[in-house]
């Protein structure tokens, strides 16, 4: 069994996750913690099925699951089938995907639900493990406003090794890699990042970037609590940077951080603020 940390089904809202797992008892363990964890939190649970009907899912989890008749009932817990609702052909289409979750995000606010804690079976892709990659790539731009978790399970007995070392480097969270975490900010206009990015999730820290490219004011990374970045990471600042105008891309971070920066003569491109300078 692979090992599981506890923050994997316990994320905090923003997270993306990919989790691998090994068998039907692990992916039914991860899918009962992970129910409780979202219940627990006061969040809106939305489980996308695509192995299992809704139906059967439901049969084999409410039983593990104190309340759950209740719980569904009044909104707490949502069932919905990959292949139905907000699929095109059998596989999934990014505006669906993203539409499904902007509406449980919705539909959590007006009902007083601290956010969507969504657990997606990512059986889906097995075909076309590039075009999922892409897609979970381009979905972390829905998690910046930090009003959705998700954890998406890729079944090792599906997916070859090349697949799941695919679908974990565009995540920002997977096990036994970097956990990066980020938010839009607004005043000053940009993104705040923390946590530790090297080459593990550095795919999902370029996707994170992306968003900043079309801009068109100056724009602040904050980066003051991330802990570690590596220079082909840091790399990445440089090419967003580059992609807009001179001098309008801001990092402010700590002197290590700083440090990399200058090593690879980002600091020509990206207007570097050390912490105490701000």
């Amino acid at each position: 069994m692979v090992h599981v940390d506890g923050s994997v089904l316990d994320p905090d809202l923003g997270d993306h996750v990919c989790l691998p797992f090994e068998g039907e008892r692990e992916r039914m363990t991860a899918t009962r913690d992970f129910t409780l964890n979202g219940l627990r939190r006061r969040t809106r649970v939305v489980l996308v099925t695509h192995t299992d009907s809704p139906e059967r899912t439901r049969a084999w989890l409410a039983p593990l699951i104190p309340g759950f008749a209740d719980a569904e009932s009044a909104g707490q817990i949502e069932i919905l089938a990959c292949s139905h609702g907000h699929a095109t052909d059998g596989c999934l289409g990014p505006d669906r995907v993203f539409g499904e979750l902007a509406e449980a995000s919705d539909r959590a606010r007006r009902h007083g639900q601290h956010g969507v804690y969504a657990l997606i079976d990512a059986s889906w892709g097995v075909q076309d493990a590039s075009g999922q990659a892409a897609l979970e790539a381009a979905a972390n731009d829905l998690f910046a406003e930090r009003r959705l978790a998700a954890v998406c399970q890729y079944d090792r007995g599906l997916f070859p090794r090349d697949a799941i070392d695919l679908a974990t480097s565009v995540h920002p969270i997977a096990p036994d890699q970097a956990l990066l975490r980020f938010a839009s900010t607004w005043s000053p206009r940009g993104l705040r990042i923390w946590g530790d990015v090297d080459l593990t999730n550095r795919q999902a820290f370029a996707s994170v970037l992306a968003r900043l490219e079309k801009e068109p004011a100056e724009v602040v990374i904050d980066a003051s609590q991330l802990d570690f970045i590596d220079a082909g990471s840091a790399q990445l600042l440089t090419l967003t940077a580059l992609a807009r105008a001179p001098g309008s891309t801001v990092v402010v971070c700590r002197e290590s951080i700083a440090r990399v920066l200058r090593l690879i003569r980002a600091d020509e491109f990206i207007v570097v603020r050390r912490v105490g300078d701000v």
